[in-house]
């Protein structure tokens, strides 16, 4: 079985709170027999629009073919004012032409594909990060199973609080881990 995480950080170097997550999502998602790739957008060039495929120097395509190929998909994403990144956004706009095809009669090609969301933030707004994303998931027809979000909002994952990643993992395992094992345990199970 194959996940792949679209991984919706604005950092392009450092290391960065939803990375860490996100990678304490995988290590489980492995020991469950899960081959994981993760696609850090923001060092991808995925260009503006709504297609598929917006022509030359786009990257879109290529990560296309991994969401296809994968039979779990995540989002993940920090929380700024209250909304998910502009990486993420960027997915939604080039996963329209899917919402078009299924407009036009056409089956998903999502179907049968399903999700998981991943979100980090110092303040609130999961819930309503949740509900678009679950949402537009539901309209493209993948399945975002119950149990199958994780997130950690904690005033120190900040904008320039620079909590090293060993703290950041330490905090995750004591306090997150059962609520991680169950989204794993959900997407297992409905992606089966």
């Amino acid at each position: 079985m194959k996940a792949v995480i679209l991984l919706g950080t604005l950092k392009k170097k450092e290391p960065s709170n939803t990375g860490a997550l996100s990678d304490f999502l995988v290590e489980r998602l492995e020991k469950k027999g899960v081959t994981c790739e993760t696609v850090k957008l923001v060092n991808e060039v995925i260009l503006p629009g709504t297609y598929s495929d917006m022509g030359t120097g786009d990257s879109w395509p290529t990560i296309l073919e991994k969401v296809l190929a994968a039979e779990i998909v995540i989002f993940a994403t920090p929380i700024w004012w209250g909304s998910h990144s502009s990486e993420i956004q960027r997915v939604i706009e080039r996963l329209d032409n899917i919402h078009d095809e299924i407009l036009e009669g056409k089956p998903s090609r999502l179907a049968d594909k399903v999700a998981g969301i991943v979100i980090t933030g110092d303040s609130d707004g999961a819930e309503q990060i949740i509900g678009i994303l679950s949402n537009f998931l539901n309209a493209v027809g993948v399945l975002v199973p119950p149990y199958a979000t994780l997130s950690v909002l904690w005033d120190g994952q900040k904008k320039g609080g620079g909590k090293p990643r060993n703290e950041l993992m330490k905090k995750y395992e004591e306090e997150y881990a059962s609520t991680a094992d169950k989204m794993v345990e959900q997407l297992l199970r409905f992606a089966r």
